[in-house]
């Protein structure tokens, strides 16, 4: 716990928050309500093991600093990460509302994980990535969204057995997870393409009968083995075309799913967007 003043407060306040996150408490000697919060934000503090960090801003003499956060009635409490005002609240919160609101602020080392992993996924680093999705999952065994996330990194890596076993560990609520159908569709092509004729050999069906939509549907998993996505999204959009009902609308469904696949190149998706809408209209 720190006291602040306009002097101290770029640097204990601003530059601290780039590294844990700072709850700024606005209080004065003569309020009773602060004289009730600021212990109990102390005990939490130092429950903390340093994971956020408490200013304190007396308001008589810091008018200045009050004034800025448009402070009108104490306490009032400012939260800052990353030097951004991200959350407030003005009055005495319980211990248990103080709780989540501080949950709110820290994430869980879980989530840092993840985070580090997938910052280490677009470095290149794959072995630091691979390390740190297993420590998300070490952390929070249940966390549908760091599964998902490691399973597309091993079946980026073609590790499909690996990524089969991670699969299987979902939850029931998995398919309502961001991503979820893509990392289904590019674990069936890759589970299936051994069973798949040769690519080259599917290409040969499809020209010699345009209309073998089986055809075409298996051209465009072998393709999404591959990670050839626009000429599985051809084949794809053909059997749209062709008959909607195919499959269950098999055609439209796993177009779908490649967008997600795509999520990094939204040029690509918006141009295969308009072109399934025109389909589909």
């Amino acid at each position: 716990m720190s006291d602040v003043t306009l002097q101290n407060f770029e640097a204990d306040v601003i530059e601290m928050s780039r590294q844990v996150p700072v709850l700024v408490d606005f209080w004065a000697p003569w309020c009773g309500p602060c004289r009730t919060l600021g212990p109990m934000l102390e005990k939490l503090e130092a429950e903390s093991g340093g994971k956020w960090k408490l200013a304190k801003v007396n308001v008589d003499e810091n008018q200045e600093l009050a004034a800025h956060f448009g402070v009108r009635s104490i306490p009032h409490v400012v939260a800052i990460a990353d030097g951004q005002a991200v959350d407030q609240f003005v009055g005495v919160l319980p211990e248990s509302g103080l709780r989540e609101f501080l949950d709110r602020l820290t994430p869980n080392p879980g989530e840092q994980a993840l985070h580090e992993a997938r910052e280490l996924v677009a470095a290149g680093d794959a072995e630091g990535a691979r390390a740190a999705f297993q420590a998300a999952l070490a952390f929070d065994p249940g966390a549908d969204d760091a599964r998902l996330a490691y399973t597309s990194f091993l079946l980026d890596h073609n590790e499909v057995e690996a990524a089969e076993a991670e699969f299987a560990r979902l939850s029931p609520r998995a398919p309502q997870e961001e991503g979820y159908a893509a990392v289904q569709t590019q674990l069936e092509a890759l589970r299936n393409v051994d069973d798949l004729p040769d690519a080259a050999a599917l290409i040969a069906r499809v020209q010699a009968n345009p209309a073998d939509l089986g055809a075409k549907l298996d051209l465009a998993n072998a393709l999404i083995a591959r990670r050839e996505y626009e000429p599985a999204l051809e084949q794809l959009l053909e059997i749209v075309r062709r008959d909607r009902g195919f499959e269950e609308d098999i055609g439209r469904k796993t177009m779908l799913s490649v967008f997600d696949l795509l999520a990094g190149r939204p040029d690509v998706v918006s141009r295969w967007r308009r072109q399934l809408s025109a389909a589909l209209n």
